[in-house]
This record gives C-alpha cells, sequence and structure tokens, in this order.
C-alpha cells in the first residue's frame, strides 16, 4: 500500500511541474488567451530568415507576430501577414524591414512608424517594405570587388 502512495505522490508532483512549466512558457511567449490584437499585411522581395512565429518589433520592442507568410504567384513576392498590438496604432507611412539580431542571431520583422497622423485600419498594408540582406551575398559582392 505504501509503494501506491508514493507513486501517486510522485506522480502528482510531475504533474505539478509539468502544468506550471506550460503556465510559464505561454507567459514567457506571449501565447496567453484573450491578447487583443490586430492583423496588417506587408509584400516582401525576400523573407529569408521569417517564418510564422517571428517577432515583430518596434524601437526593440517585441509588439507582434508574423502569423503567416505565403508567395504571391502573381507577383513573386512574399506576402506576410502578422497581428499587432490593439494599443499601438501604426501610422498608415510607417515602414517595415526584416532585420537580423547580429552575424549569428535569428532575424525579426522591425516596423518603422512615420510622421502621418492616419493610421492604418485593421488589414492594411505596409507598402514601404525592405527585405532581408543575406550576408552570403554581401560576402560575396565584397569578395568579387576586392579582385577588380
Amino acid at each position: 500500500m505504501a509503494e501506491n502512495t508514493t507513486e501517486v505522490v510522485v506522480g502528482t508532483g510531475v504533474l505539478a511541474v509539468a502544468v506550471g512549466f506550460l503556465v510559464y512558457a505561454t507567459g514567457a511567449t506571449s501565447l496567453a488567451v484573450g491578447g487583443d490584437s490586430y492583423p496588417l499585411t506587408a509584400s516582401f522581395r525576400s523573407a529569408e530568415g521569417v517564418s510564422v512565429g517571428t517577432d515583430v518589433r518596434m524601437a526593440g520592442v517585441k509588439v507582434g507576430t508574423v502569423t503567416g507568410l505565403d508567395l504571391n504567384p502573381t507577383t513573386f513576392r512574399a506576402d506576410a501577414t502578422f497581428t499587432m498590438q490593439s494599443d499601438i496604432e501604426v501610422p498608415d507611412d510607417s515602414a517595415i524591414s526584416v532585420s537580423s539580431e547580429g552575424l549569428l542571431g535569428g532575424s525579426f520583422v522591425e516596423v518603422i512608424p512615420g510622421g502621418s497622423p492616419f493610421n492604418l485600419e485593421p488589414g492594411g498594408e505596409i507598402e514601404d517594405t525592405q527585405s532581408s540582406v543575406s550576408l552570403i551575398t554581401l560576402l560575396m559582392k565584397f569578395v568579387a570587388g576586392s579582385e577588380e
């Protein structure tokens, strides 16, 4: 009988730790249910390094998440859909770019706010986009330029 009690106590402890970890992970990744947000779109020539779940930042602060990334078969550009926190209003002349955290860091999408008094409506598109820059391409241009 004592073995069964020990197994139940240990099992309950393991379950409590698992639930605690799940609560922590949900809060740490901002996946909490009930967060108000609105969608925006942008079209990039190259979205290298961006995928669903990539952070959207403004002034280095996470304000949203990429929720969709598809190739437009007409323009052959990467159409990105992302959400923004509802309390962040984005001016309609804002720019958006794919940035890197460093040489070995990951990529994120950065919103550079404009100065317009008018804001983008939910579902609106940021038209001023800057695609990601490939480190390999830059190195190849540097090497090719130094030989000439």
